[in-house]
């Protein structure tokens, strides 16, 4: 592998790594499939076992040999960009978690929303939730507590930004997921009963036992700030609410994806 020593912040075949925005990876190989940034060996190598594709390698001088040692292996052919952790750090903007980058290819085809739901029995779709953490922490949930796949309307985060994917320690990787771009009732024909999670005075708490019994499920998570909109709310099949205490209304959206996700897991 061309290990490649840094030298200069406008270093040609750095820009994945440097200048280039989110956007902007989105759109940088050819259209319809872009780039990423995978974050830490950990999160690397969980990629690489789901079969994503590296392109490029930013690594501190140290884990080349060190913590990077088998990634760097895996990774024959392709450049590895190397140069003090000061350096790097000026050139990311941020320090590198656990001191390794990996540029990869986004996938050339993304999963139908037929492919998601045919053999699931718990799916949560995600509904313009835009908070980088939120949306890792969300997956990082999903994959822990036995959501089958994840559904996404088009206003929210991508999933496979560097924050998110950083986040949910790779579990964007694990749980199959796409993007919705259908009204929530269609979910009704791959089988689906959707939940929305929302406050409301006809809500049904969490562990109502209609909600357990159901055979497929999805759960409906909104926004930060005002979470669902009311035409979601009354499109979906139930309203559901979490009962807290000490006059607490709400959780945060990925707390409450985690408590939802386990009261209304499949009964393995």
């Amino acid at each position: 592998m061309p290990i490649v020593e840094i030298t200069s912040l406008r270093q040609p075949g750095i820009e994945l790594f440097s200048t280039l925005t989110e956007a902007q990876l989105r759109q940088s190989v050819e259209p319809g499939r872009g780039i990423f940034i995978a974050e830490s060996p950990k999160v690397i190598r969980v990629a690489l076992q789901a079969g994503y594709e590296p392109v490029a390698l930013l690594c501190e001088e140290r884990h080349i040999a060190g913590d990077a040692a088998d990634i760097v292996a895996r990774c024959q052919d392709l450049p590895v960009y190397t140069g003090p952790r000061e350096l790097l750090a000026s050139l990311t903007g941020y320090t590198l978690t656990r001191g390794v980058l990996c540029a990869m290819r986004r996938p050339a085809q993304w999963p139908t929303v037929a492919d998601i739901c045919r053999r699931a029995r718990r799916i949560v779709v995600i509904d313009s939730v835009v908070d980088t953490t939120n949306i890792g922490a969300i997956f990082r949930s999903a994959a822990a507590l036995g959501i089958d796949g994840v559904l996404l309307t088009r206003t929210s985060c991508d999933p496979l930004n560097r924050r998110a994917v950083r986040v949910s320690m790779g579990s964007v990787f694990l749980v199959p997921w796409t993007w919705l771009d259908e009204p929530l009732p269609t979910l009704h024909a791959y089988g689906f009963r959707t939940a929305a999670m929302a406050l409301t005075d006809d809500s049904v708490p969490l562990d109502h036992p209609v909600l357990k019994a159901a055979e497929r499920l999805a759960i409906v998570m909104g926004t930060e700030g005002d979470g669902l909109s009311p035409s979601t709310i009354a499109a979906a099949d139930y309203v559901v609410r979490i009962p807290m205490f000490h006059e607490v209304d709400s959780l945060n959206v990925a707390a409450a994806a985690a408590v939802a996700f386990w009261e209304l897991r499949v009964q393995r």
